[in-house]
């Protein structure tokens, strides 16, 4: 598998495991230990994903930069 692979992998994993996290402490039915882990390991897979985020900004910087385009263009729908 390759790097880009594997980085989008750990992404969509992350994110995934935090969605369920954040769907099981909304319920309400946790003691507050098993929270307060819930809670430790989503700030680490928000940490993740925001780097994995970044990362992927600074590669879309890049690729404007050698297409060259030096500044973002904001996105806007068709439908707006």
């Amino acid at each position: 598998m390759t790097r880009k692979r594997q980085e989008t992998v750990a992404f969509e994993k992350s994110l995934k495991e935090l969605e369920a996290l954040v769907a099981k402490m909304e319920q309400g039915n946790l003691g507050l230990e098993e929270s307060l882990q819930h809670f430790e390991r989503g700030i680490q897979l928000t940490r993740v994903c925001q780097q994995a985020l970044k990362e992927a900004e600074q590669k879309v910087d890049i690729l404007l930069k050698k297409s060259g385009q030096d500044e973002i263009v904001p996105f806007t729908s068709e439908d707006t």
